[in-house]
């Protein structure tokens, strides 16, 4: 067995040997919660929870952290009188929530808010003044692209080929590339937003966020950096060089999953050719739209339609009536006493820089496979061949049973929803952010959801 992965960095597909084979560790770069999701987002979380769910198939526990940025000059625009930005910003954190979970993506082990790290990241910008490179300047401070002879490595660029960085006021720097670690404080800007430093009172830049969250949360080696294409340059560029100049050996592979598009147009809020992912998800069953996204190459990019949910919805409904017709013929549950067994052609594609597409041709003509021997009246090998479809189901987080598709995929997302919350609270204790966790608890409550906290960790029922 053999996991291989497209290494961005390198550009070639690598064999995956993680530090510790019992404990896979990925960081992925998650949402700046200033709107909602649109379907994008959603396919980006996909791509990355088939991931972490065929490493758990095969090494048992991946630690898999997904951050929040919280605060961001888009958050601080979006914000009004009536709901500050960080009423703002807990708001659409919770629809990301609620439409990860409504596809079945799983919670993330820690999904940590950057307003809950401000001290590891100023720990982490004084290191780097310390190593000479960075430079304070009239509030601001700024990581020093030239001191750092690798800058670029990512993307394979030069700096003399870069773009300024526009991510800050450009006042008291040395190099228009160079990017911002900490930001001096504006007139205008709220107080709640700012924090004091040694540096001046202000926050952070975007880029250091990503860095001190992964090092706290993971440490300063991990296996799997993940993110967006479009976020190679300049962020995951600007975390490489910040991370290594501190003297982390920060991430082992580089893993990025291709955008949505529209007629062939990146899918963008700034483009305004964005489509909801609450839209999609009011107007398709939640496992259709996974099945939809799950169904290119999570490297490629993907031009969505409504025949493209047409077709997964189809898929489906074969897989469906397949089960439905086993369970027919067999009088009784195939699956209660023998699990299924996942075939050896499925586990080979999703090896393969999880091959999804060539996986879900394994699923399919396994079905065939069954629906023959029903023809055939050849019962025990169509057990066998359902058994194997709802073992791949399982792997790929898709239930296509009837009536599973729509009690099954509700309980599921459901559960991530409340997992997902349940683990914020957790941070929020942990980070003395107590008021923070009362009232995730309050909004758990509300929604008529007891909490129960054992030593074996917190458990949740619906009230009766």
């Amino acid at each position: 067995m053999t996991v291989r992965l497209y290494d961005t960095k390198a550009q070639v597909l690598r064999d995956f040997v993680p530090l510790d084979p019992s404990n896979v560790t990925v960081y992925v770069c998650g949402p700046t919660v200033q709107s909602g999701p649109h379907i994008g987002h959603v396919r980006a979380a996909l791509a990355f929870d088939l991931l972490r769910r065929w490493l758990a198939h095969r090494f048992g526990r991946v630690t898999f952290v997904r951050n929040v940025t919280d605060i961001d000059d888009k958050v601080l625009a979006n914000a009004t009188d009536a709901e500050p930005w960080w009423a703002l910003a807990y708001r659409m954190e919770l629809e990301f929530s609620r439409a990860y979970a409504a596809i079945g993506i799983l919670a993330p082990t820690y999904e940590p808010r950057a307003t809950a790290s401000i001290t590891q990241m100023q720990e982490l910008i004084t290191e780097l003044l310390e190593r000479g490179h960075a430079y304070a300047a009239d509030g601001d401070v700024y990581f020093d692209v030239r001191s750092w002879a690798a800058y670029g490595e990512l993307t394979r660029q030069s700096p003399d080929a870069m773009e300024s960085a526009a991510d800050a006021d450009p006042r008291g720097k040395r190099d228009p590339r160079d990017f911002a670690l900490w930001k001096g404080a504006k007139d205008g800007e709220p107080e709640s937003a700012i924090w004091a430093s040694p540096w001046g009172a202000g926050r952070p830049g975007w880029h250091i966020e990503c860095s001190a969250m992964s090092r706290r949360y993971l440490g300063p080696e991990f296996d799997i950096h993940g993110g967006g294409l479009d976020l190679r340059f300049p962020h995951h560029e600007n975390e490489i060089a910040q991370s290594t100049a501190a003297g982390d050996a920060f991430a082992r592979y580089w893993v990025h999953n291709g955008l949505v598009t529209v007629d062939g147009q990146k899918m963008s809020k700034s483009l305004g050719n964005f489509t909801l992912a609450s839209d999609v998800l009011d107007a398709r069953d939640p496992m259709v739209v996974r099945y939809a996204l799950a169904a290119a190459h999570y490297r490629s990019n993907l031009d969505i339609s409504d025949r493209a949910f047409d077709e997964a919805a189809a898929a489906l409904e074969r897989i469906s009536t397949f089960g439905q017709r086993v369970l027919r013929a067999a009088g009784a549950d195939p699956l209660a006493t023998v699990p299924g067994e996942i075939p050896a052609e499925f586990a080979s594609a999703m090896d393969d820089d999880l091959g999804v597409p060539q996986a879900l041709a394994v699923l399919h003509e396994t079905v065939r496979a069954g629906n023959a021997a029903i023809d055939g009246h050849d019962l025990d090998a169509a057990i066998t061949a359902h058994r194997s479809v709802v073992a791949m189901l399982g792997i790929l987080g898709l239930d296509a049973s009837e009536p599973a598709v729509a009690t099954g995929s509700t309980d599921m997302a459901l559960d991530a929803l409340v997992q997902t919350m349940i683990a914020q609270r957790s941070q929020a204790r942990a980070d003395k952010d107590w008021a923070g966790a009362d009232r995730i608890r309050d909004a758990i409550a509300a929604a008529g959801i007891t909490l129960e906290d054992t030593p074996a960790g917190t458990h949740w029922s619906i009230n009766a």
